[in-house]
């Protein structure tokens, strides 16, 4: 451990408690998801190629799981977010994150999405100006919550209940048995002419589905802190960033570095018992859940849309899959549509504005030495209310391509994940005591991801040299 990193407090593991009390972070991982790679990338590839890349899907999202129950890993083991552990290395790393996550976050293409969504629905012609008043509302709903975790966990656990729903029966009511067959044959990589990858697909759009296959990028990371304020483990003993109008957040000070506790008998076993249960909680919500709304969003796409003329441009795949929903069923179920996907961009633009002020705060914050407590929330709200007017400002200049955007931020954000995950593979078997380190077999997988997302980033950009 490097010298200017004092050594963390030392504290009992607590016990785990019931299963059901641990459920929540997952859900805002998974709503981090639902604006970018469900609702948006892989629905455009399943519209314009089939069903055949849908194995991308299954990978992408399993690689994502293991890279989050590592992050998930060290922030049990010292109650700190991953970001700590990896200044621990380097002190310079901080700048690193804070610069990855700006330029991949900073451009609001998915809160726009979701305002062109909601103005076709609405009949609303200057969709710039429903951005501003979108953009305004979260970040009235992320300063006036009292405790910011509980505000974004209870809203993604709502929005996912009410509007997977409305997708499970609407795609269900449309997918005839071939449908699910080609889908069957997509998982494997088997599409209706092309094996894996189909002539003509955009590496870079691939190499972006990937990375957004769940949260994508910087966030992923973004999970320690959620199970550091949710309480899991030894973030039981960890300060959480409350509200500066209701919570008393002006004058809260928050230590960075967090505790952990002795390798004895009864520690290492409680911290099993941990492990296991914050396994199955990610596995059913972020894994499982995570898959099956991409899978049923996508064919939702491919029934509704697949060889549309027009698919490739824009949103206008999604418009598409509107119309063709309102005639296959009653005009209503189209408008609605609209509506709930526009509102599931929404709440991803405001779970995401959340996560990026959270990542850039802690960064800007460990690139001072020693420890110390910090105002957290004054700074966290700082970074939150530039980043809206940031977005705010590229509304009214009259941008109207979010998917293009999108798609940009998903490129820096596979290359990012292609260098953290070597990073995270290091620190978690260099830092953490023997008995807590990953298993040989997570080694592996976290590996094949390290490598998988470095070969795919090296194709798109001999793709964009040739």
């Amino acid at each position: 451990m490097p010298p200017h990193t004092p050594p963390s407090p030392v504290n009992d593991l607590p016990a785990a408690p019931a299963f059901l009390k641990l459920i929540g972070p997952s859900f805002i991982i998974l709503g981090l998801g639902l604006g970018s790679g469900e609702v948006i990338m892989w629905p455009y590839l399943s519209s314009n190629f089939g069903l055949g890349i849908v194995w991308g899907m299954l990978v992408g999202i399993t690689m994502q799981f293991f890279i989050n129950m590592e992050v998930e890993r060290y922030a049990l083991i010292h109650g700190e977010s991953v970001f700590v552990g990896f200044k621990k290395l380097w002190k310079w790393l901080p700048i690193w994150f804070l610069l990855t996550t700006f330029f991949a976050w900073v451009w609001p293409g998915i809160g726009l999405a979701g305002a062109t969504l909601l103005a076709q629905a609405l009949g609303i012609e200057r969709v710039w100006l429903l951005g501003v008043a979108l953009f305004v509302g979260i970040g009235a709903i992320l300063t006036l919550g009292s405790v910011v975790y509980k505000t974004v966990e209870r809203l993604q656990m709502i929005l996912i209940g009410v509007g997977v729903p409305f997708i499970i029966g609407l795609t269900a009511y449309l997918t005839t048995l071939p449908d699910l067959g080609a889908m069957l044959a997509g998982l494997i990589g088997r599409g209706t002419d092309y094996s894996f990858l189909p002539e003509g697909i955009i590496m870079g759009t691939f190499l972006g589905a990937l990375a957004y296959a769940g949260a994508g990028g910087n966030l992923n990371l973004a999970q320690s802190l959620y199970v550091r304020d949710k309480g899991y483990g030894m973030g039981a003993y960890a300060d959480r960033i409350t509200s500066v109008m209701t919570g008393g957040g002006a004058a809260q000070k928050i230590k960075l570095t967090g505790t952990t506790f002795p390798v004895t008998a009864e520690n290492v076993s409680r911290f099993r018992t941990w492990w296991k249960a914050v396994n199955l909680e990610h596995a059913l919500v972020f894994w499982a859940l995570g898959l099956f709304t991409m899978l049923t969003l996508t064919m939702l796409a491919y029934v509704t849309t697949f060889g549309s003329a027009d698919n490739a441009e824009g949103m206008q795949f999604l418009f598409n899959e509107a119309a063709a929903i309102a005639l296959r069923t009653l005009p209503i179920f189209g408008v609605l549509f609209l509506i709930v996907t526009g509102i599931m961009l929404t709440a991803t633009q405001l779970t995401v504005l959340d996560s990026t002020s959270r990542i850039m705060t802690e960064n800007v914050l460990l690139l001072y030495t020693g420890d110390r407590s910090f105002n957290v929330s004054r700074l966290y709200y700082v970074i939150l209310w530039v980043q809206i007017l940031f977005g705010i400002l590229v509304f009214s200049l009259g941008f109207t391509q979010p998917r293009q955007l999108i798609t940009l931020g998903a490129i820096i954000n596979a290359f990012t994940m292609f260098s953290y995950t070597g990073i995270l593979l290091y620190l978690n078997n260099h830092l953490l005591a023997k008995e807590l380190r990953p298993s040989i077999w997570r080694n592996i997988a976290l590996l094949f991801t390290f490598l998988f997302f470095g070969t795919f980033s090296v194709l798109t950009i001999m793709e964009y040299m040739m």
